[in-house]
């Protein structure tokens, strides 16, 4: 199962690895340029729980940037630890966002990060674009297990 996981990383970090000479520079200031607006939408298509296998998404879930929101509409599978008797609202929720930082990589790819905090629990985002839009989430919790996704960056309208 970790095999399996490691492999779609291994793949996925495949992609990214372009020669720099081949990356094209204004896809990069135009991603970044989004990034920094807060104003996107990643739209998820695989979940990576930390145990078990990957789980492709079949229903429409995304995680949204709302200039200084984040609406999350995520699923989640794993463990928590201190969670509410009912399971709480789990990675569905719209919260303020605080420290929110946006940095380019050494290969060129868009890293988001930013921290929040729902009803039930502290939240660390961790974003990663690559070129080409498909987009990585990295979600860790103070009351579950870690989880990451697999998706797109959505450009809203006003970005196309």
């Amino acid at each position: 199962m970790k095999v399996t996981k490691l492999i779609l990383m291994l793949i996925l970090g495949g992609f990214a690895a372009i020669p720099s000479w081949a990356q094209n520079k204004s896809s990069q200031d135009e991603i970044k340029k989004i990034a920094e607006s807060k104003e996107y939408t990643i739209d998820v298509n695989i979940a990576l729980p930390m145990r078990g296998r990957n789980i492709p998404l079949t229903s429409h879930y995304s995680l949204e940037i709302k200039k200084d929101s984040v609406i999350s509409q995520l699923p989640y599978f794993g463990r928590g630890y201190n969670i509410p008797y009912d399971g709480g609202e789990g990675l569905n929720f719209e919260a303020p966002i605080e420290e929110y930082t946006v940095k380019t990589d050494k290969k060129g790819n868009i890293q988001v990060e930013f921290s929040t905090r729902s009803q039930d629990d502290a939240l660390d985002y961790r974003i990663k674009i690559f070129e080409n839009g498909s987009s990585t989430i990295d979600v860790s919790m103070q009351n579950r297990q870690s989880i990451s996704f697999i998706g797109e960056l959505n450009r809203n309208a006003e970005h196309k």
